[in-house]
Formats: C-alpha cells, structure tokens, sequence
C-alpha cells in the first residue's frame, strides 16, 4: 500500500479551505486511506499526527514474511491490530498521536497490508496473530495491553486465548467472532467489487463505515475527493485475500479461553460490523465489560478522542 509522508494531503488541504474541523484534518491517505475526518482535535495533536505520520517503518521476518511495524511514545506497551484494508497508519495514526505520551505504542501491519510482504498464502487468524506475536518479540516485549479492530479483533483474541501470559489486557473494537448471513452477504459483496468494480467498492467502505452525520458533514467535494484517494491508495490484492478471510472466519471457540480483563466496544452506528456483534463476543467472554461509542465502524477514524479516552480509563483500572 502506497504512503504518504509529505506535505498536506490535497484532501487535507481541501477541507482545511472550506474550515473543517482539525480532527477532520488529521486525514492520512494511506493504505486503506479512510481519513480522519471528524475527530475534534487541538492543534498539538495535529502537529503530533503529522510526525508520526512521517516517522521510518520498521521490519522483523517469521514463517517467510517481512512483517513491518511503527513503534512511537513511550510507557506501558501498546499494540494496536488493524482491520481489513488498513495498516497500523490508516487505522491508528491519530488514536497513536493521542497515547503516545502515556505509552509505547506498537502498530503491526499483518500479511496483505503496510509494507508487509508475505508469500500470498491463504490467510488464517492464527498465521495474523503470529506476526503480532513476532513484531513484539521483535522489540523484546513480553507483556502487552493489546487493542485489536475489526478482523484485527479477532486476531487479537486469538493471542489473549493462546498467550494468556503475554496480555495484560484486552480490547476488541468493532468486532466479530463470525460472519452470519448478513455478514457473508456483506464480505461476499467486497469481494465481487475489489474483483469487477473497485471505484463502487470504495465508495461502499465510505458509505458504510462511517456514521451518516460524519460522512454528510465532509461535503460532496470532500466525499469525491476521499473516494478518490481510496481508490487510488489501496492494496486491493491484500484486501481481498483479508476478505476472504473475513468470510471463512470462527473464533467463537476459543472465546471462552480469554483470560484477561477485557473491554468489548461497538458502534452505535455500524453497518459494516452492527455492534449486535461486539454485544455478543462480551457474552461469549467471561466477565467482559461492554460498551459503545456513537460512530460508525471506523471509528479510530471517525471519533479517535472518544476512542482513546475510553481506552485510558479502561487500561488505568489494569496492571501493567
């Protein structure tokens, strides 16, 4: 997936003309390049994005793959597992911008997105969370909070149940433990549309991962010129062969194993992943906490301060 570690992009440029706000103008056209649009963040946390935005990747290998990742702040260990058609950039740079001071913010990116290259084998949650695994041992961490969205929550119940020993505590973001008939409907649809129409795919992950107030706040010149950039900026390749994952996945056994304190989170607003499913993984997990945030899916995107608070007064009540 193509970067951008410039200047202003010209949607971020577009918005701040028609006086957006400056959570709005956090957007990073990256990878899945679902922009940021409508965070209400201050000036410093802009600043902060744009120099992660622009800080150098780093790699590890396992099993054949050449698995990149982004290291930023400092403090307890962090690591944030992306969703289908992200990276750890697209996904989390402003939720990183406002944790990175408090702590050490770890974002993999997993086969079929960022910088990762594989050997295009078909995926499995369990060869995903091993590349998790090894980006931590890369960096010599042992224990992790560890904060997985969407098929990355998934990823990341699959360590909590595996390694309970290595997480601290657990968060799982919009996710879901297998696609019923709506979901396969869904995951069917993507994956005819990366293949035959990627111009309509984009605007469908537009239309449908952010909240319809979000969305109509950005303008028609802002939703053209974000659907552009989608197109343009995404690994289609790698999207597909994480929807065809999406479509094979059941995690549901391993559901009751999680041992760690866990917050389980949907979104008021979701119609790619309808938090009915989130409420469910909370069910399925002993003693898990439920809770919502009033966005569409994307919401590391859509509302990353509400995120990152929910997440602080979660992780201030675990152990490091």
């Amino acid at each position: 997936m193509s970067m951008s570690n410039s200047v202003l992009s010209p949607v971020r440029r577009l918005l701040l003309t028609k006086g957006a706000t400056l959570g709005i103008a956090t957007a990073f056209p990256s990878a899945f390049p679902i922009l940021a649009k409508s965070a209400l963040l201050n000036t410093q946390t802009l600043e902060h994005a744009t120099m992660i935005e622009k800080q150098e990747m780093n790699f590890t290998t396992h099993d054949g793959a050449r698995i990149a990742y982004r290291k930023d702040g400092k403090g307890p260990a962090l690591v944030l597992v992306h969703g289908t058609g992200g990276d750890g950039e697209s996904n989390f740079a402003a939720l990183t911008a406002l944790l990175s001071d408090d702590y050490t913010v770890i974002r993999p990116d997993y086969a079929g997105s960022g910088a990762t290259v594989d050997d295009g084998r078909a995926l499995t949650v369990s060869y995903l969370a091993d590349q998790v695994l090894a980006t931590m041992d890369a960096l010599g961490v042992r224990k992790v909070h560890l904060l997985g969205f969407s098929l990355g929550a998934a990823i990341a119940a699959k360590i909590a149940a595996d390694h309970p020993d290595r997480v601290v505590s657990l968060i799982l973001l919009a996710g879901y433990a297998s696609p019923d008939a709506r979901l396969k409907l869904e995951f069917e649809l993507w994956r005819d549309l990366i293949a035959r129409d990627r111009h309509a795919m984009a605007r469908l992950v537009l239309l449908t991962g952010f909240s319809p107030d979000a969305l109509a706040s950005w303008g028609v010149d802002g939703v053209a010129s974000a659907v552009e950039e989608t197109l343009a900026g995404a690994d289609w390749d790698g999207m597909a062969r994480q929807v065809d994952l999406d479509l094979r996945m059941d995690i549901q056994d391993i559901l009751p194993r999680i041992e760690a304190p866990t917050l389980v989170t949907g979104c008021t607003h979701d119609h790619m992943v309808p938090p009915a499913h989130a409420k469910a993984l909370a069910v399925a997990i002993r003693n898990a906490r439920y809770a919502e945030l009033p966005t569409g899916h994307l919401a590391p995107m859509e509302q990353p301060d509400l995120l990152a608070n929910q997440v602080r007064a979660f992780l201030s009540g675990s152990s490091d």
